[in-house]
């Protein structure tokens, strides 16, 4: 037996955004370790869809869920622990991408990205912390940023204002839980270049100003990227292991990490990371 089947087999994970990407992949993971599943997302016809493909799971319950609604991840929350008991793990990571210049982004786009990236998080947050301090049985929780959370470039800038603050208040947030002593670990994971339909879903939700961006950034994942299922198994690993930084491209973090503190402690203008 693994170490994660060890620590999670048997127990119950909720994941948002279960129903595409790392979220489908996160829940197929799960699965393989015969956890309870728990799958939120606002598209029931995906949810239907991943949990007709899970196998070896414990149990799967769906429960379509607008994170942007504190009220909807209250329902879910109360459903999770009245139907399958303490949560083990819960993966805030329902988000969506967002591209163009930031004065071309309407009022309403920039309101939904940080509806789904932050509030959405912070919603996961207020509706499951308290029922894991009342279990008092250890649990973990995975909040999804991104490097963008950790470095600027241009025609993202919706998405990385909400990676940014997602980063913040979970370093917050962990800090808060080892001031009360409490058995909850708390990880921030950093993806780098992860192939899924961010980009997609995104050309759903905006005009075609920056169609040559979003085509860049699609080839930049086709040939950089990992697959959705190898950012789950490391984040699991790093879910296990209780690690607060998770990060699926180490050599990238390192790179941008380091170009930001140059950028700061020399009071340099902001430069933009490379693409290739």
């Amino acid at each position: 037996m693994t170490t994660e089947e060890s620590l999670f087999g048997g127990k119950t994970a909720v994941i948002t955004g279960a129903g595409s990407g790392i979220g489908a992949a996160l829940a197929r993971h799960g699965a393989a370790l015969g956890m309870h599943l728990v799958l939120a997302d606002i598209s029931a016809d995906r949810l239907q869809q991943v949990a007709g493909e899970l196998v070896g799971a414990a149990a799967v319950i769906t429960v379509p869920t607008d994170v942007t609604d504190a009220d909807a991840v209250e329902r879910l929350a109360a459903r999770a622990y009245d139907e399958l008991g303490p949560v083990r793990l819960l993966f805030n990571n329902a988000g969506i991408e967002s591209t163009g210049p930031l004065w071309e982004l309407t009022p309403q786009r920039w309101d939904q990205m940080m509806k789904v990236n932050v509030y959405g998080v912070f919603h996961g947050i207020h509706a499951f912390v308290p029922r894991m301090l009342a279990d008092g049985g250890p649990a973990g929780i995975v909040n999804t940023s991104s490097i963008g959370g950790l470095s600027v470039g241009p025609l993202q800038g919706a998405y990385i204002a909400s990676k940014f603050a997602v980063q913040a208040l979970t370093e917050c947030l962990f800090m808060e839980l080892q001031a009360k002593q409490a058995p909850v670990a708390v990880s921030v994971v950093t993806p780098g270049p992860v192939s899924t339909l961010i980009f997609e879903d995104a050309v759903a939700l905006e005009d075609g100003g920056a169609d040559g961006y979003r085509s860049t950034m699609r080839a930049m994942l086709r040939d950089h990227g990992i697959t959705a299922d190898q950012a789950a198994a490391i984040m699991f690993q790093g879910a296990a292991e209780e690690r607060f930084w998770i990060f699926t491209h180490p050599e990238m973090v390192e790179e941008v990490v380091r170009r930001r503190a140059d950028m700061i402690l020399g009071q340099s203008p902001p430069r933009p990371r490379q693409l290739d």
